[in-house]
């Protein structure tokens, strides 16, 4: 009888054990919540054409751009579970967003599974070069004395550039005036215009007029010196260490994956990850791979980003404005 039971079992079983032995078997899409040209749009193409060679079929990539990442996220929300659609989830989307958009349509450990992570990115702040604050200390000192008159550029509100903003004016007591852009380029023109006092920015959109001695960088905000900038202080360094600030990214996919699926694009992704040929130029640009990050601690790691970033937009009464 129970020999009999789990013949009759088999059947049903073998669709669930066997969805990933043929996968890919068709070009999967992979979406980008953001427009074309920025640092989400160039990571992913650089990782995704390896992907596709590693796994044999074409990776397409989407931009789908809107409401802080939203409406990119949510259009896969609503693919099917099956390992063809994947995202590029990022701090915003997966962790900040929940606090700062009312009526948000997804839950991302709910309605997405974790699959890699891929960079940790952390933000430089910096000032334009004939300004006279040289250090962060001058510049908070210049703040507290002026409460209001300084003003930095981002992103676009909800941005890991408004949101580090927000977190050092919290961390170090000082009141900004926060200058929202529709992307990095156009705060960028009018931080070298002399418009804007300052920004937190990646170091690849700010590193090469670093280099060319346009902007000065007062702080790296993390924990850790960036490869580019070894001459310039962690915001630790510079006594502030509630304010480290990384933006983060990686791979989700719609809940309800096959596991097999899931873990077959994680291992192509690690792979590509840690070939100096694919990191290396990122890594330069003051990217840290994060390929041990996957799955269950990928999970956690975005659990705990979202306590994280709660609490600052709950402090500092950050707003999409």
């Amino acid at each position: 009888m129970k020999r009999r039971s789990l013949l009759l079992a088999l059947p049903a079983l073998a669709p669930a054990l066997s969805f990933g032995a043929g996968y890919p078997s068709k070009p999967i899409t992979w979406v980008v919540p953001f427009p074309p040209g920025g640092i989400t749009d160039t990571t992913s193409r650089t990782l995704a054409k390896r992907v596709s060679e590693l796994l044999g079929q074409p990776i397409v990539v989407e931009n789908r751009a809107g409401a802080g990442g939203s409406l990119g996220t949510e259009s896969v929300l609503r693919a099917p579970a099956d390992g063809y659609t994947v995202l590029y989830g990022t701090q915003g989307t997966m962790a900040a967003n929940l606090a700062l958009y009312k009526g948000l349509k997804y839950d991302p450990l709910k309605d997405f599974v974790p699959v890699q992570a891929l960079f940790a990115s952390p933000t430089v702040l910096a000032v334009e070069a004939s300004k006279p604050y040289k250090t962060v200390a001058e510049l908070v000192k210049f703040a507290k004395d002026n409460p209001g008159k300084l003003n930095y550029g981002s992103a676009g509100p909800g941005t890991a550039t408004h949101l580090t903003g927000e977190l050092f004016q919290t961390e170090t007591g000082t009141q900004m005036l926060h200058v929202p852009y529709k992307g990095s380029a156009p705060a960028l023109q009018d931080l070298l215009g002399g418009r804007l006092d300052l920004m937190f920015d990646y170091t690849a959109i700010l590193g090469p007029h670093i280099r060319q001695g346009k902007l000065r960088p007062l702080a790296v905000m993390s924990r850790d010196k960036v490869e580019m900038l070894q001459g310039v202080p962690t915001i630790v360094e510079a006594g502030f260490p509630g304010a480290v600030s990384t933006a983060w990214s990686g791979i989700m996919m719609p809940a309800g994956t096959p596991q097999d699926v899931v873990a077959r694009f994680a291992d192509a992704v690690r792979t590509a990850l840690v070939e100096p040929a694919i990191s290396g130029p990122f890594v330069q640009a003051g990217s840290i791979p994060m390929p041990d990050v996957r799955h269950a601690s990928f999970r956690d790691f975005i659990s705990a980003e979202q306590k994280k970033w709660a609490e600052v937009v709950k402090k500092s009464g950050a707003t999409l404005s």
